[in-house]
């Protein structure tokens, strides 16, 4: 497991180059705003931190690569711009249209390649080999781990009274690894999947991280084939609890953010509110949910 000072380092060196998401109140749910976090999600904690990490050591003339499904690759995007890196991203050729055009919005050159991200990844490898550019890794990274650890950290700050439980949901592993790490001995961490692209469930039921099919409406962001193996091992240390739900739920809970709240957020992301609302996880009489609501890189044309 990734140490809490190893958290509390990248939250020195990130800084205030991230925003401080807000949590909203209502009754005993809670919802971290993570989705307003620069580039449109939590990964660009663990992106800054990972470049910020090699730049001490001296960055590649070549920049740096990284595979995603989307939002990782806009992290990368982002983060590189800041800091003045040149960036690369390779996503599958089924990523949807508004992350590719953000990413090319945001400076970075993108190759499409394959149908999913385990194909986006192989080719983005090859490249990082071919070039000397820095890789850097959606999830199984332990800057990036430590990097998306500074959430739970700072959620933890945000409410002094504190909490019970926190709802994530989960592709790679990379998040929920690094938000354990932040409360572990503190809050319950649930780990939320598709049955359709459940790579850490599998991994936990398995008892190592295996291949799983990868499918379905959250399949952009939770497209993991393979769960990291920093997610694994977090969540064997921690006896971590995991809850499937699928696309129907997934795309009521998406409904049901922004009817009642008016938060534009992605299929993975509403996974996590997804267990709430059918059930797959029934918290205790008082105990204080917290729901993670991590990426907001979506087409809202369905939600009007």
């Amino acid at each position: 497991m990734i140490t809490l000072a190893a958290i509390e380092a990248a939250a020195r060196r990130i800084g205030d180059r991230v925003r401080r998401t807000p949590v909203l109140l209502d009754g005993a749910v809670g919802y971290k705003l993570e989705l307003v976090q620069h580039a449109g999600s939590f990964k660009t904690r663990g992106m800054l931190n990972k470049i910020l990490v090699a730049a001490e050591q001296g960055l590649p003339a070549s920049g740096i690569i990284c595979a995603s499904g989307g939002n990782a690759g806009l992290a990368a995007a982002y983060a590189a711009r800041e800091l003045g890196v040149a960036a690369e991203i390779y996503v599958p050729v089924t990523a949807p249209a508004v992350k590719v055009a953000k990413l090319a919005k945001l400076g970075a050159r993108v190759t499409q390649a394959g149908n999913e991200y385990a194909e986006a990844y192989a080719a983005a490898v090859v490249q990082a080999e071919r070039t000397g550019a820095l890789f850097c890794h959606a999830y199984d990274d332990p800057d990036m781990v430590a990097g998306n650890g500074t959430l739970g950290l700072e959620l933890w700050e945000q409410l002094p009274d504190g909490f019970d439980t926190v709802l994530v949901a989960v592709g790679g592993g990379g998040l929920i690894a690094g938000v354990v790490a932040a409360l572990y001995g503190r809050a319950k961490v649930v780990a939320v999947e598709p049955p359709t692209a459940q790579a850490l469930h599998a991994a936990m039921a398995a008892g190592a991280p295996v291949d799983v099919p990868v499918s379905g409406v959250a399949a952009d962001s939770l497209g993991a084939r393979r769960a990291g193996s920093i997610a694994y091992e977090t969540a064997v240390a921690a006896g971590l609890t995991s809850v499937l739900v699928d696309d129907q739920a997934i795309v009521e809970a998406r409904r049901r953010l922004w009817d009642d709240y008016r938060l534009a957020v992605e299929h993975g992301t509403a996974a996590a509110q997804a267990a709430l609302d059918s059930g797959a996880y029934v918290p205790a009489p008082g105990e204080r949910v917290i729901v993670l609501l991590c990426g907001a890189n979506t087409d809202p044309a369905d939600l009007a």
